[in-house]
């Protein structure tokens, strides 16, 4: 098994930034979404290092649908980031967190009236256009509120990453952008430049998600630098930033081989600059939007076991004081993840069992044939690298309660997402 930041074993207990998972556990409940906060910011400042940031006037935009609470929008905001939202929800959290609104990339395939007025109204840097509906109403609010909004156009570029069919977005039969299908894409470009309140200012791609190759990013930046050229040539317009979406892959489980941060960036910065050599175009303002890769290690989630159940010869069912409602990722995309029992940490891994959840579905199995300790009711399990997806796609089925958030860091651990009450659960039911 695999640890990562601040995550060390000490005599038999795991412990995580100084702290006992144990103590954690005892002292905030399970199930608890524990951050190492040290790690999130080392991985901040590794992309910002390796993009060239500051050199090349670069920007890293971190995704925020991978996880977003109040502190985390400052967290980055102190790190120099940008932030990617795709909803009103994410943006008035930045907003609530007092993240600058310049910095913001709003994305989102069917942004309603209602979010696109909002971005405006509240001063969006950069809207990521998916669709022609969408532009028009930009430009709408924009002259409604005496502005000139800066816009990406989405494109599709043609490219299938190797990685599940749900989280591929970049080839050509998506739900997302404008694809390079007749003229569908230079269509929009002059749609976009004969309204009056949008400055096209550059274009976005995105062509999936956990994706260790880096040959994929480097093609995707080619395809959209012959773009910017051909815009140029068919309109005048020059385009002067490039959005390169996110999708780097990280370690979950045994078989993930993830590279270095730097693997991807400088591969994306050499073709960009031998592309634009070649193509004599001036090199963009480039952008990338990482996400999970800086937030998914950073997290452990704890549990407490609660029923054990054998079936000779079949199988032996662990089942936690969480599931699919704190983690809905194993049940929807089959999801891998590795687990330890934190308070038998040393002890042998040699019981094959499956990790159930508490809800009321078959399918809430956090983990299917795992080696683990020993366990016992009480044990705390902990379950690693579940830091993106977890928190953001937590959900109240069955009523349970949704979890707290922890960050910790140099043997303090800090509450920044309160666990919900049965008070707080029934708060709109009328």
């Amino acid at each position: 098994m695999k640890l990562f930041g601040a995550s060390e074993i000490e005599g038999n207990n795991l412990k995580i930034a100084g702290l006992e998972a144990r103590y954690l556990a005892e002292n905030f409940g399970t199930p608890l979404y524990v951050m190492d906060e040290k790690l999130i910011i080392d991985k901040c400042r590794e992309y910002y290092k390796a993009f060239r940031v500051r050199e090349d006037n670069n920007r890293v935009a971190y995704a925020g649908k991978a996880f977003l609470t109040l502190e985390m929008c400052r967290l980055i905001d102190r790190e120099g980031l940008c932030l990617d939202v795709v909803s009103a929800g994410e943006l008035y959290t930045a907003y609530k967190a007092g993240f600058n609104m310049e910095k913001i990339y709003f994305h989102g395939n069917n942004k309603t009236e209602e979010e696109i007025e909002l971005g405006v109204k509240l001063g969006v840097g950069r809207f990521i256009v998916d669709n022609l509906w969408e532009m028009k109403k930009i430009n709408e609010f924009a002259e409604k509120y005496r502005k000139v909004q800066n816009i990406y156009l989405r494109i599709t570029p043609g490219i299938e990453a190797h990685t599940h069919d749900y989280i591929k977005t970049g080839q050509i039969d998506s739900k997302f952008g404008f694809a390079p299908v007749d003229n569908i894409i230079m269509d929009a470009v002059k749609s976009s430049l004969d309204l009056s309140n949008l400055r096209l200012a550059g274009l976005h791609c995105h062509i999936g998600s956990q994706i260790f190759d880096n040959e994929p990013f480097a093609d995707a930046a080619e395809i959209m630098l012959k773009l910017i050229k051909e815009i140029k040539q068919e309109t005048g317009h020059e385009i002067g930033e490039l959005n390169l979406g996110g999708g780097f892959g990280i370690y979950y489980s045994e078989g993930d081989n993830p590279k270095d941060i730097s693997y991807y960036c400088q591969t994306i910065l050499d073709r960009v600059n031998k592309v634009c050599k070649e193509l004599l175009l001036k090199k963009p303002i480039l952008t990338i939007e990482p996400g999970r890769s800086i937030v998914a290690n950073a997290g452990t989630t704890l549990y407490k076991v609660g029923s054990i159940k054998e079936i000779p010869n079949i199988r032996k069912y662990i089942a936690v004081d969480g599931g699919m409602t704190d983690n809905i990722r194993p049940a929807l995309y089959n999801a891998k993840y590795e687990a330890i029992i934190a308070n038998k940490a040393n002890e042998p891994f040699d019981d094959l069992v499956t990790v159930v959840g508490k809800c009321c579905e078959s399918g809430d199995v956090l983990i299917r044939d795992i080696k683990l300790q020993k366990a016992e009711s009480g044990d705390i399990l902990a379950v690693t690298s579940t830091g993106a997806y977890g928190f953001s796609m937590a959900n109240g089925y069955n009523k349970n309660l949704r979890p707290a958030v922890v960050f910790v860091r140099d043997g303090e651990a800090k509450v920044v997402v309160k666990r919900q009450s049965f008070e707080e659960l029934l708060l709109n039911e009328i």
